[in-house]
């Protein structure tokens, strides 16, 4: 009896079982036919949009048009419903009272559900139900994206791969609650890439940046989870309420719109103020007129899902008018903010509590808020970082209780001093994600808005973004940003292609943090100035500069390499996502690192040096080239006037001018040894089985030919023994190293040379090997080479944590690729005179090979800021068993200190410090939370340090 009882039970498990497995799998298409889709009709318009947009989709994948309807009856086989979850075309299939009630109170969330319709012969019905349109609409966009449709299948071109039949396995699913309320963008600084080619190749109609554009810009945003913009403002464009069919084109795909940190109630002042009508946009002398301009805009809002701005400043992104002091600008805004709200409860049917307002914090501002103005606390506080990508400062413990909370304004593309940033999207990925995380933590999370410049090219740092807006807890681990990459380039280009250009691009963005392309002028811009030389040297540390070319040609013959196997369909997408962001930087480095070799190795009278001053001009043909292909070469020309790689004309876009010495002339040739000023003819030392080379040049310095001949010990290798000089090869470099198997066989000499004959001329290049008395088997023994110690901060002999605080290795980010920061990002810090019994520390062993007096201690970091008003950016330093020295990284507005520390993502302190021969420790208290540290110098001698970073010496 129990085994026929256990046969009958199994029987019925296993076919229960199987009836679930049925209903966890839905067939949209197959054989050219697609379910219907169906949308309540009486709910959102967002349903009936998003409705059409996704069977547009199931059309680019199978080439079939699902019907779009909106009663049932019209239904013909399985179904897919959408709508809002209480809405009845989903209550006749779902019981409301049984979907979890967090699920319910959930913002912008949906849920996926298989089920049988119960009117129709064993076809089934797959809804998809928001808790509001816009989670609808994210259920839908996640679907296609799952189908193969990418966000950015029409901003980017990336096509969709063609399939028969489409169907998929999905279980019940409940999505999480979005972690930012509002997640958008800003469109600035247009005026040389979206206005131009919205004006005069998208929407000529218009002639701007218009309803057709804005259109495909929110369908962007929806696919990407987000919900908010703040429109482009700049005097190139029309304000955003000046074409009605903005605002309506912003309600129909459920956009909120708000307005960036100059422009308050929804006005943009350099378009709409009318100074010649309105007067001085002055709220002290003009008062009237500028509450009637604002009142005006909140009336015309008033049903509009916006986000307001409140506040003021001038006319044109500057401080505002007609105050004489901060304490006399504080309390104007203070009644400025008062006003702006009265208008709102006049004309919004919520209480003020509940309208979105925003307060941004941005320049001269921040000074106004923290002098003690009065700001509600139902208004969320937006931070700003310094224009490039280190957060001013955030909430501290008592702000972090405000009601309205806070959130970032962060920006991926800049206009301003000390440098633009327009051309190409080259912040890293692993700041973003730093900076952004640390906001999140310190309950920054209200809203987050990215500067993304014209969007493109900055496709990829957009989606990063968004991503982490709407999901933070995947990028808790730093080294997700890698998983990240990797998982966009897959989604276009497949599992072949995408993880070797996600290597690509990292590397693009790694070389690009030590210096934007932008950058590479080395000039500034308010006031603008010349170009110069870098501060990259070809004479010393490797050779710099050839080094920099040496990576970014490798890089670009990767992507070259990459782009000739890329499927024909995907070759445009390429192009704009990968191949010319890379080569673009590539041929900017080219073009000034070539310039930097003609003009450094004419100083030397180098007969070589013209040859590179036509290298440096050919770089920039090239990013002309490339240009003019994006614009005009591509999908028969659709994205013309979409980039321009000279933004605003700055010095650092042009053919730069090149002025050599011409003086070429006796003696017939010469050499130039690493590392050696003067005519030094010493070759840097080796030390015992390091690996590491170093390099003598040869060159002419005249139209003739010269011979040359090396003689050496056995065990001192060398790439070439002999050879001669002539006019079309001018110089040979003789890279030298040593092989120790047979250095130890000749006895372990410490001193020896390298003779040359060079056309009759002898010279004797010394060299000396070093050797170290210490055990192999020690971890992370540091050791002077050449006068210098080099440490990366993650490699530390010893580190101490506390029970609440302590120091976190962040990876893939920093000159080093890994920092070490001082977490958590809550609590006070550390008190000064505690240190020692109190304080986390990392600790150092390093081995020295002389004593020295006044040693520097050269300490490296992010530039990041203070983490609240309450924090600096300090470290206490311990040398030996001397007293604890205080160090701050912090900078001062607009100094020459920050601009130097922005331009080269890198923030610096010297110490002086007694060195004794031998063992030395170095102790580095945390005291402020968020201090990331990055790599540690110790010069024994005064010389001047490379600006790349020097290899790690350890034993």
């Amino acid at each position: 009896m129990n085994k026929i009882f256990f046969i009958l039970f199994l029987l019925f498990y296993l076919n229960n079982v199987q009836s679930q497995d049925i209903l966890k799998t839905f067939q949209i298409s197959s054989n050219n036919k697609a379910s219907s889709i169906l949308y309540d009709k009486t709910g959102s318009s967002l349903d009936s949009l998003t409705a059409y947009l996704l069977a547009e989709d199931i059309k680019k994948i199978t080439g079939s048009h699902p019907k779009v309807i909106t009663e049932k009856k019209d239904a013909k086989g399985d179904l897919i419903i959408i709508g809002n979850i209480s809405s009845p075309v989903i209550s006749e299939f779902i019981d409301l009272s049984k979907i979890p009630e967090k699920f319910k109170s959930q913002k912008e969330s949906y849920l996926y559900k298989i089920i049988k319709n119960p009117s129709s012969n064993g076809k089934k019905t797959f809804i998809i139900a928001g808790t509001d349109p816009r989670g609808t609409a994210f259920g839908i966009f996640e679907l296609s994206k799952n189908l193969g449709v990418s966000p950015w299948y029409w901003w980017a071109d990336v096509p969709v791969e063609k399939k028969k039949e489409i169907t998929i396995d999905v279980p019940d699913f409940y999505s999480e609650e979005p972690a930012v309320e509002y997640r958008g963008i800003f469109l600035n600084d247009e005026d040389w890439g979206l206005q131009p080619w919205a004006a005069k190749t998208f929407e000529p109609e218009t002639g701007d940046i218009g309803p057709k554009t804005y259109a495909k810009i929110f369908e962007l945003l929806l696919r990407l989870k987000a919900n908010t913009i703040w429109p482009a403002m700049h005097p190139s464009t029309k304000a955003f309420f000046y074409y009605p069919g903005n605002a309506e084109m912003a309600e129909k795909y459920h956009i909120v719109v708000g307005s960036s940190h100059a422009e308050p109630m929804l006005r943009n002042n350099v378009d709409e103020w009318n100074k010649d009508s309105l007067g001085s946009f002055n709220y002290i002398s003009n008062k009237e007129n500028v509450n009637n301009y604002w009142e005006e805009r909140v009336k015309e809002t008033s049903n509009l899902d916006a986000l307001y701005t409140v506040g003021m400043r001038g006319i044109h992104d500057s401080g505002m008018e007609g105050v004489e002091s901060t304490e006399e600008a504080a309390e104007v805004l203070s009644n400025v903010i008062k006003n702006q709200r009265n208008l709102l409860k006049k004309y919004h049917q919520e209480y003020i509590t509940e309208i979105p307002q925003a307060f941004t914090v941005y320049k001269e501002v921040l000074e106004l808020y923290d002098s003690g103005m009065e700001l509600p606390e139902d208004i969320t506080i937006i931070w700003t970082d310094d224009n490039y990508g280190y957060i001013r400062r955030l909430s501290n413990a008592a702000e972090r209780q405000r009601s309205g909370g806070g959130g970032v304004y962060y920006h991926a593309s800049y206009w301003g001093r000390p440098h633009d940033y327009l051309w190409l999207s080259s912040t890293h990925p692993g700041l973003i994600r730093e900076e952004m995380m640390k906001a999140f933590h310190t309950k920054s999370k209200k809203i987050w808005i990215l500067n993304v410049g014209d969007i493109k090219p900055a496709e990829y740092n957009i989606q990063l973004f968004m991503d982490m807006a709407y999901n933070t807890s995947d990028f808790e681990d730093p080294s997700y940003v890698t998983e990240h990459m990797q998982d966009f380039y897959t989604s276009i280009f497949g599992k072949s292609s995408g993880k070797e250009i996600a290597d690509l691009k990292l590397k693009y963005f790694n070389l690009a943090y030590e210096r934007k392309p932008e950058f590479m002028g080395w000039s500034q811009t308010e006031p603008t100035t010349k170009i110069n030389t870098t501060a990259y040297t070809p004479f010393s540390w490797g050779d710099e500069v050839n080094t920099r070319m040496d990576e970014y040609s490798k890089l670009a013959e990767k992507a070259q390499s990459i782009g000739s196997t890329i499927d024909s369909n995907l070759k445009d997408a390429y192009f704009e996502l990968v191949e010319y962001p890379v080569k673009g930087a590539a041929f900017m480095n080219k073009k000034f690192l070539y310039r930097d070799l003609a003009i450094k190795y004419s100083g030397q009278n180098r007969l070589n040096s013209k040859k590179f001053s036509q290298f440096s001009s050919n770089s920039y043909d090239s990013i002309v080239a490339l240009t003019e292909k994006y614009n005009t070469k591509i999908l028969n020309g659709k994205w013309n006037g979409i980039i321009d790689m000279m933004p605003r004309r700055l010095p650092v876009y042009k053919n730069p001018e090149i002025d050599l010495n011409k003086n070429y002339n006796t003696p017939l040739a010469s050499i130039a040894v690493e590392n050696q000023k003067d005519g030094g003819i010493e070759i840097p030392s080796f030390y015992k089985n390091d690996t590491i080379s170093h390099f003598f040049d040869i060159y002419l310095r005249s139209e003739k030919e010269a011979n040359w001949s090396i003689k050496k010990p056995e065990w001192i290798e060398t790439n070439k023994t002999a050879g001669t000089l002539v006019p079309s090869q001018a110089s040979e470099r003789i890279d030298i190293k040593v092989n120790w198997k047979k250095w130890n066989n000749a006895g372990n000499p410490e001193d020896s040379s390298i003779d040359l004959n060079l056309n009759n001329q002898k010279l004797s290049l010394t060299l000396k090997v070093v050797s170290y008395d210490l055990k192999p088997s020690e971890k992370n023994i540091f050791i002077e080479k050449n006068n210098v110690v080099s440490i990366y901060a993650e490699n530390f002999t010893t580190k101490h944590d506390s029970e609440i605080f302590r120091w976190k290795k962040i990876s893939g980010l920093g000159y080093s690729n890994s920092l070490m920061q001082a977490f958590p990002f809550v609590g006070e810090p550390i008190d000064t005179m505690q240190l020692a019994c109190q304080a986390p520390y990392l600790e150092y062993e390093i081995h020295t090979e002389n004593a020295v007096n006044s040693a520097k201690l050269v300490l490296n970091a992010l530039p990041t800021h203070p983490l609240t008003n309450n924090h600096s950016v300090r470290i206490g330093i311990q040398w030996n068993d001397n007293p604890i020295q205080i160090i701050d990284f912090k900078t001062y507005g607009r100094s020459e200190e920050w601009k130097q520390n922005v331009l080269r993502n890198l923030a610096r302190k010297e110490l002086t410090v007694n060195v004794k021969k031998g063992k030395q420790t170095l102790k580095i208290y945390m005291i402020d939370q968020g201090v990331a540290l990055d790599f540690i110098y110790l010069k024994t001698k005064s010389l001047s340090l490379p600006y790349s970073l020097l290899p790690e010496t350890k034993l």
